[in-house]
C-alpha cells in the first residue's frame, strides 16, 4: 500500500480572516490554492450545506509532498461546535513557537518541549519546538476512537496502513502508509465518539484504479461508504474521482484518485492574492453586525 499517501485534514472554519492568521502568520505555512463554489459539494466535501462556500489548501510546501490543511468556510456560517473527535495535529516547528510568542497568541505547555496552540475554532495543535525539518514538518494527525483494537484492525487489515508504534499505557497506535508521510494516530478515549458540527475529514490519494477495489472491499465487509465512487468537477482544473468512507466511529475518510489529484493540487501562485480578495470581497459580518443579528452557528 506504499502507493498511498496521506494528503490533508478539512477543517471547517467560521472566520476565515482569524484563521489566515493563525496558519500564515503563526504557524509559518502558506497559501497554496483557493478556490470558491457557488453552491455544495456532491461528496459534502463542505459538510451538509448547499450554500456558497470556499476552500482553501494551506501548507509548508506543494501538496505532492507535504500534508496540509483544507479550510472550507461556509457563508453565513459563524461557528461549529467541536466534538471530542479531533485531538490535535503535531508538527515540528520552533518558529512557529517563536511566531506565536511574539504575536501573544497563547501557548500552553504540553509536554517537554512542545506546546499547544489553538485554532480559531477551537482545533489543537501541537508545536514541537525543534528546528524545521526539510522536509514536511507536520507529523501526525491525532483522531479519539471508542475500542482501539476494532479501529487498528479498520485501518490496518482494511486500508492497509502499517502499524508503525503501539502504546499500551496511553492506549493509542500510530500508523502510516510510509515512514515519510504524516502518521496517524488513534487514541481510545473508553467512551463514543462526538463529532459535533465541526467534523473534519482526512484524505488520502492512491492509484485511481485502486478506487472501485477499496469500494468493493469496504461493501463485502459491511462497513460504512458515504458517497460511493463520484467524479467531482473544479471549475478550470482537473476533475477528480473519489469515494468517501466511515470508520467504525464515523471519522470521514477520503479516498481520491492520485494521478488526477497530482494535477489538480498543483501550487496556485495567485492563491494568496484569491483568498485575501475573497476575504475582503466577504462583507456577511458587517451586514450581520449592522442588522443586530448573529451568524447561524451549525
Amino acid at each position: 500500500m506504499s502507493l498511498r499517501r496521506a494528503l490533508h485534514f478539512v477543517f471547517k472554519v467560521g472566520d476565515r480572516s482569524k484563521t489566515a492568521t493563525f496558519y500564515r502568520d503563526v504557524l509559518g505555512m502558506r497559501i497554496l490554492r483557493h478556490e470558491e463554489f457557488e453552491e455544495g459539494c456532491k461528496a459534502t466535501c463542505n459538510g451538509p450545506y448547499d450554500g456558497k462556500w470556499s476552500k482553501t489548501m494551506v501548507g509548508f510546501g506543494a501538496e505532492d509532498d507535504h500534508f496540509v490543511a483544507e479550510l472550507t468556510y461556509n457563508y453565513g456560517v459563524g461557528e461549529y461546535r467541536l466534538g471530542n473527535d479531533f485531538l490535535g495535529l503535531t508538527l515540528q516547528s520552533s518558529q512557529a513557537v517563536s511566531n506565536a510568542r511574539r504575536l501573544g497568541w497563547p501557548l500552553s505547555e504540553a509536554g517537554e518541549g512542545i506546546y499547544l496552540a489553538e485554532a480559531p475554532g477551537g482545533y489543537h495543535f501541537y508545536l514541537v519546538d525543534k528546528d524545521q525539518p526539510t522536509q514536511d514538518p507536520v507529523q501526525k494527525v491525532s483522531l479519539a476512537v471508542s475500542d482501539l483494537q476494532r479501529s487498528q484492525h479498520y485501518w490496518s487489515s482494511l486500508l492497509g496502513m502499517q502499524v508503525l508504534e503501539k502504546n499500551p499505557e496511553k492506549r493509542t497506535v500510530l500508523l502510516g502508509f510510509a515512514n515519510n508521510q504524516c502518521k496517524l494516530e488513534l487514541q481510545d478515549i473508553g467512551g463514543p465518539v462526538d463529532h459535533g458540527t465541526a467534523f473534519g475529514r482526512i484524505a488520502f490519494s492512491c492509484p485511481r484504479q485502486q478506487l472501485p477495489d477499496i469500494e468493493a472491499l469496504m461493501k463485502k465487509e459491511n462497513q460504512k461508504i458515504l458517497t460511493p465512487l463520484v467524479s467531482l468537477d473544479t471549475p478550470g482544473k482537473a476533475t477528480v474521482e473519489v469515494v468517501i468512507l466511515a470508520d467504525p466511529d464515523d471519522h470521514e475518510i477520503c479516498f481520491v484518485g492520485d494521478e488526477a489529484f497530482r494535477q489538480l493540487s498543483m501550487v496556485d501562485p495567485s492563491g494568496e492574492a484569491l483568498l485575501d480578495k475573497a476575504m475582503a470581497a466577504d462583507k456577511s459580518d458587517e451586514w450581520f453586525a449592522k442588522h443586530n443579528k448573529q451568524k447561524a452557528k451549525a
